[in-house]
């Protein structure tokens, strides 16, 4: 698998998925733009990029003109652009009775609006190179989870928002694709509000809820990402893929 000239634009990539997927794509010769709020951890990430160093846009995904200028620095750089990853996210907690419509307004700004606007700017320009889009979701999409009522309904959101869109450009040749991971230990909760110790519990807990007995690792994740971006995929589109070690097929808990 190479992508050898090819461009990768990838969201939320100073930590976690997004660092990890940097870093493959970058191994597979990919041309990297990475884009993320911590420019302090974006260099990092670029260093572990190896000699092709990414091309870095600091910005934030919930923040329009940080998009336009997120898509329009890349082309200006490049020229063109072939794989977007939307990776960048954020979890909020909370059910029915407990739910802000605050928090619900910034969930669905950060997973889904964010995601609409990026790949609507990125779309003449992958149709240009018959490109292709992976967003990246959660099993949460598929199955619900107790006491995550918002951040559910976004990755739902944007499940269907895969199915359509690769609905759309199927006829110019453009596939999107979503993956959809089980629990993985990434930075993701740090800005929840848990401590440390809650953390600690927390994803100790969700090793449980898969087949496995584990939790991902985001290289995993990764990986899928870079198969569905690739010619190996050329047959695959509006597919929401879960990697999630056996998180679907686990019974529900009596």
């Amino acid at each position: 698998m190479s992508f050898k000239g090819k461009v990768v634009l990838i969201t939320g990539a100073s930590s976690g998925i997004g660092a990890e997927t940097a870093i493959h794509f970058a191994q597979l010769g990919a041309l990297l733009s990475i884009t993320g709020r911590n420019k302090y951890n974006l260099d990092k990430v670029a260093e572990q990029c190896g000699q092709s160093k990414p091309f870095i846009v600091t910005g934030d995904i919930a923040n329009e003109n940080d998009v336009k200028n997120i898509i329009d620095s890349t082309i200006k750089h490049y020229g063109k652009l072939d794989v977007l990853v939307n990776n960048a996210g954020i979890v909020e907690f909370g059910s029915i009775e407990i739910s802000s419509l605050e928090k619900f307004d910034n969930i669905f700004n950060v997973n889904v609006r964010s995601v609409f606007q990026l790949t609507a700017l990125a779309v003449p320009h992958l149709i240009k190179t018959k490109g292709n889009i992976v967003n990246v979701s959660s099993v949460t999409g598929l199955r619900p989870m107790k006491n995550n009522l918002p951040y559910c309904m976004s990755k739902a959101a944007l499940d269907q928002f895969t199915r359509c869109v690769a609905l759309d450009l199927a006829s110019q040749q453009v596939r999107v694709n979503s993956v959809n991971p089980g629990g993985v230990q990434t930075n993701i909760l740090r800005d929840t509000g848990m401590s440390q110790e809650q953390l600690k519990t927390f994803f100790e807990r969700l090793k449980g809820g898969h087949a496995f007995g584990r939790n991902g690792d985001p290289s995993e994740i990764a990986k899928t990402i870079a198969f569905l971006a690739s010619d190996d995929a050329s047959f695959i589109t509006g597919v929401t893929m879960p990697v999630d070690g056996g998180w679907m097929v686990m019974p529900a808990p009596i």
